[in-house]
This record gives structure tokens, sequence and C-alpha cells, in this order.
């Protein structure tokens, strides 16, 4: 495999990592998000060792593909206290 390959990989494969790893301050207004900032530790963790892992084109559209699922799932309970904040910051 090509040097500029499993740079690229690496690459984005840092950049999943990253984007879920930026959402941890949103997590954590979720009820629900202390279970999964849980796993941040584990996220960072790997993030650190990202360049002794073995990977392939297709490892890497699985990851792409669960960090995308990931955001989708997200965007309804993030929504919904968005709303909830803003409902609650209106003038009476």
């Amino acid at each position: 495999m090509a040097e500029t390959d499993i740079t690229n990989y690496m690459v984005r494969i840092s950049n999943c990592l990253q984007t879920i790893l930026d959402l941890e301050p949103e997590l954590e207004r979720l009820e629900l998000g202390h279970s999964l900032l849980d796993e941040f530790v584990v996220l960072k963790s790997f993030l650190e060792k990202i360049d002794r892992v073995e990977v392939g084109e297709e490892d890497v559209r699985r990851i792409e593909q669960a960090t995308a699922n990931f955001l989708e799932e997200l965007k309804g309970p993030l929504a919904g206290l968005d709303a909830e904040e803003n409902g609650n910051r209106r003038l009476q």
C-alpha cells in the first residue's frame, strides 16, 4: 500500500473521530449523553494511536458511514434539546 494511501486513510479516520469528539459539549447537555461520554475516553485513546493501526479503504468507508449514521441519530435529540432551551428563554 502506498504511503499516500495510508496517510489519506489516517486523515479520514482522524476527521471522523474528531467530528464525534467535537460533539462532547453538546452530548453533555443530553440526558443519555453521559453514557456516550464514557466512550469518548476510548475514542480519544484510539485517536492517539491511529498511526499504528492498519486499515484499508473498506475499513475507512465503514468508519465514515458509522460516523454519518451516528450524527444522523443525534440530530433529533439535539434539535429537541435546542428547541426546549429556546422555548425556556422566551420572555413572558
